[in-house]
């Protein structure tokens, strides 16, 4: 029986996880799920969140969402559907805060250019990064590097799409989350927790409907452009009607919060008629159903890729981003071929991991400290290395 009577049968209960890669007693007050959490806040990778793009580079702005904004967001929308569900919330929470660790300064364009230039060496793809920040990357214990997580969090964090190998397999396993996992076996087959699931639901959730916000409120595009779209168009009309007097930014925010709550809601509508037909009886069930329990209804899914599409054509491919993300890109590629070729420019923690110039061990060296690097010390150093009149 659950140690937490709240919990539902499908939920993963912290009394019977499936432990940590290297064994530790475990707190007499906290959960193994509730220790993943604070360990994933206490990290350097969490904090350096703040300073990471989402889709606007930090210093333009103080109100747009960064890295650490979008992850506290996702956390919130997980909790309450996992309250909702039975679901066991500190799980859900520790998997949405960690779940962007891996991604680049300057968001997806810091990504596209780390990967071109690492393709000879096995390329760069910020999932896999994720699972090498928390097992490897993070220096903060005496026993072991990274943050030793329970098999479920780690689990969720490589499966939150869905399987990664086999009939069922929704991407390609990369060899770094195929060799820790000849490690620490997480069944790359099959489904992730429910738990899991609904985190990563909930990122689509968060960053739609802040991408939305942040591009009405930066002027990207306007509320005109938006009143046919079939999700949000009927929710702008009936605040309209309701609120004819509302101030545009009020009336921005009351159009968020409602389309969160649509998409909440309709999640929780889907997921819980999956449940009534399938009565999964443990988490293991969940994991063997074959397909995804958490899910939007098809019609939510139409709407979510419509937006989607909009947001794609009038936002992430807005001029004025595109600009920023041509100049990050040559940031992080310029970067990249400098230490690679030079790698005695690195700081010395880092240097003394390299072999030699040019070599695979060096390039994936450099891969990990650019890829950790915040938007504002990607610059920094930028200036450093190729700024002459620079004498920090």
């Amino acid at each position: 029986m659950s140690s937490d009577t709240s919990l539902a049968p499908y939920a993963c209960d912290p009394e019977s996880s499936r432990g940590r890669l290297h064994p530790e007693p475990e707190h007499p007050e906290r959960s193994c799920f509730q220790r993943d959490r604070d360990r994933i806040i206490h990290s350097a990778a969490f904090r350096r969140l703040k300073h990471k793009t989402q889709v606007f580079v930090y210093h333009e702005g103080d109100h747009y969402r960064t890295r650490l904004t979008h992850s506290l967001e996702v956390a919130q929308i997980a909790r309450s559907i996992s309250r909702a569900l039975g679901l066991n919330e500190d799980l859900a929470e520790a998997l949405a805060l960690a779940h962007d660790f891996g991604h680049t300064c300057f968001g997806h364009a810091g990504e596209e250019a780390l990967d071109e230039a690492m393709q000879p060496y096995g390329g760069f793809d910020h999932n896999v990064q994720t699972l090498r920040v928390l097992t490897e990357l993070e220096h903060r214990y005496a026993d072991f590097d990274g943050l030793n997580l329970t098999w479920e969090t780690l689990e969720g964090t490589v499966k939150h799409n869905g399987p990664v190998t086999g009939p069922l397999a929704t991407r390609k396993a990369q060899p770094g989350i195929l060799n820790f996992s000849a490690k620490f076996d997480l069944e790359l087959d099959s489904f992730a927790s429910l738990e899991a699931q609904v985190a990563s639901l909930s990122d689509d959730i968060a960053y739609q409907n802040h991408d939305l916000d942040d591009g009405l409120r930066a002027g990207l595009f306007d509320i005109a452009d938006i009143i046919d779209m079939p999700l949000v168009g009927p929710i702008l009309q009936g605040l309209r009607k309701s609120h004819p007097d509302l101030d545009r930014s009020r009336l921005i925010h009351e159009l968020v919060r409602r389309v969160i709550n649509a998409m909440v809601t309709d999640l929780l509508t889907e997921t819980r008629e999956r449940l009534l037909r399938r009565q999964p009886k443990s988490a293991q069930h969940i994991r063997e159903a074959g397909a995804p329990t958490a899910a939007f209804s098809e019609q939510m899914m139409v709407h979510h890729k419509d937006l989607r599409t909009f947001l794609f054509e009038r936002m992430y491919r807005h001029y004025l981003v595109n600009r920023m993300t041509s100049k990050a890109r040559r940031i992080v590629h310029d970067l990249f071929e400098l230490l690679f070729r030079e790698p005695q420019c690195l700081p010395t923690e880092w240097r003394v991991q390299t072999d030699a110039p040019q070599t695979p061990r060096t390039a994936r060296v450099v891969a990990d400290y650019i890829a950790g690097m915040t938007d504002r010390f990607a610059l920094r150093e930028y200036d450093r290395l190729f700024d002459i009149t620079d004498r920090t």
